[in-house]
């Protein structure tokens, strides 16, 4: 007979998830996670990591045509569809067995199948063998999110594309639409444009990359735009006429509605919780617009039981996730524990350039009413970049006036999403101008830039 009762239950096995379970059991936990799909959830399955590996992919594919700038001669380069997809499906699932290895080393019993939560400190599991009714006096509820779907533009698989349908591509589009422009759009923008797709992007706000900085989305456009893609912003795709091996798109601008064909269409519109079938409402836990409600310690008002993730809400990020897991697990576990603050975590995106930020924009902090520095620092003017053939981009550094505190850091360009942490660990320390500016970074490198950027927000940028 499996043993049935444990300290804590964990309800999804994603970055949140797997992460809570396994220092929940590192505390002395007696720990269960219940999946009903992936250990390791969408985000190890069907989102950040292979869409890593199929960017990468682009990535060198763009550097073969480039060949020729380094000296280098490559004949014709092509590809391979189907074997850029294997690579990327075999990322994947290295990494989801890491995951199963990594929860039985630390003794953390897995329970396949879908769970719900009939009432306080009960966790029903719906396996292939029928149910199992597990407790626990503390439950976690890590349930993600999906794809959002807007009524007309649903997603068929064939025509209109979720992002899991863009992982596992039926063909290569040649004419296609990216409706929305967060990260999984651009992301997926830029690796069928760089493969050869003719991609137009269609955004309801007034720019891309609508939650970065104004300076740092204009920038990425113009690059995007260079690359072939066709940018339409404040624009609103309306309708979806479907014909045989074609959709005809209705968008609208400024009261105006313009047909376009295209034989492919990526649904990016955003995501919606995964809060259906938990049986929440009985247990009298608040959501809010498929988000449950909780406080910044991921409490959900009803006695031991918590929430995080993407379930949890903004910001829809894995490294967040994975925090406020082991920051519950610790709560649980009666060790002083820390708050996730939204604004010390950084968003990447692994467009062509990379996007990377931390903290306010320029706007948002002029918004709080904070008197900024402002510094900055072009790609063209560091050798490193130059010596990589990437001298497009921007590192963008926003002070408070008073105090020196780092209150946003904004890049755009070459390895930016490596070098963000950099500033993430400087926010975290409570760095001030000073502290950075005191900093040796080493020579060449690209976190060079970063130096200088804080130099130029005070009017001593050496190399520019």
């Amino acid at each position: 007979m499996a043993d049935t009762s444990f300290d804590v239950i964990v309800v999804g096995s994603g970055p949140g998830g797997y992460v809570a379970a396994i220092r929940a059991a590192q505390l002395g936990l007696k720990t269960a996670v219940v999946e009903r799909d992936h250990l390791g959830g969408i985000c190890l399955n069907w989102g950040c990591i292979p869409t890593k590996a199929l960017l990468r992919t682009a990535e060198v594919f763009h550097l073969m045509h480039r060949a020729k700038d380094f000296g280098l001669s490559v004949e014709k380069p092509d590809f391979d569809l189907g074997k850029v997809v294997d690579r990327s499906r075999g990322v994947a699932k290295q990494l989801s067995s890491g995951v199963q290895h990594l929860l039985k080393k630390n003794k953390v019993t897995v329970f396949m199948g879908e769970g719900s939560v009939p009432a306080k400190g009960k966790v029903s599991v719906k396996t292939d063998k029928g149910t199992e009714e597990l407790t626990a006096k503390n439950i976690i509820l890590a349930t993600g999110a999906r794809a959002r779907q807007l009524p007309g533009l649903e997603a068929d698989g064939d025509l209109v594309w979720t992002y899991k349908d863009a992982l596992k591509p039926v063909r290569m589009p040649k004419k296609l639409l990216v409706i929305g422009s967060g990260a999984i759009g651009i992301e997926f923008a830029s690796f069928f444009n760089t493969l050869g797709a003719d991609t137009t992007v269609v955004e309801v706000m007034d720019r891309v990359l609508p939650v970065e900085d104004a300076e740092i989305s204009a920038f990425a456009k113009k690059q995007f735009e260079k690359q072939g893609m066709k940018i339409r912003e404040k624009s609103t795709v309306k309708k979806l006429d479907r014909g045989k091996g074609k959709v005809t798109a209705h968008i609208e601008k400024d009261g105006k509605t313009e047909t376009e064909e295209f034989d492919t269409v990526i649904s990016a519109v955003g995501i919606v919780g995964n809060v259906e079938g938990l049986g929440l409402e009985e247990l009298g836990v608040k959501v809010d617009r498929t988000h449950v409600v909780t406080d910044e310690y991921c409490r959900t008002g009803v006695d031991g039981v918590y929430a995080i993730g993407d379930i949890a809400g903004a910001p829809w990020l894995a490294h967040k996730a994975s925090h406020e897991g082991v920051m519950v697990a610790e709560l649980i576990a009666g060790q002083h524990a820390h708050p996730v603050k939204p604004e010390s975590i950084a968003g990447c995106t692994y467009c062509n350039p990379q996007v990377a930020s931390v903290g306010y924009t320029e706007a948002k902090a002029k918004e709080l009413g904070y008197e900024i520095k402002v510094g900055k620092f072009p790609f063209i003017g560091n050798g490193k970049a130059i010596a990589l053939g990437e001298p497009e981009g921007l590192v963008k550094t926003i002070f408070d006036a008073k105090t020196g505190e780092l209150l946003g850091a904004h890049m755009v360009g070459a390895e930016v999403t490596e070098l963000i942490q950099g500033y993430v660990v400087g926010r975290q320390l409570e760095t001030t101008e000073e502290d950075l500016m005191a900093s040796v970074f080493p020579h060449p490198t690209l976190s060079e830039m970063m130096h200088e950027s804080v130099l130029d927000a005070y009017g001593r940028a050496i190399h520019f």
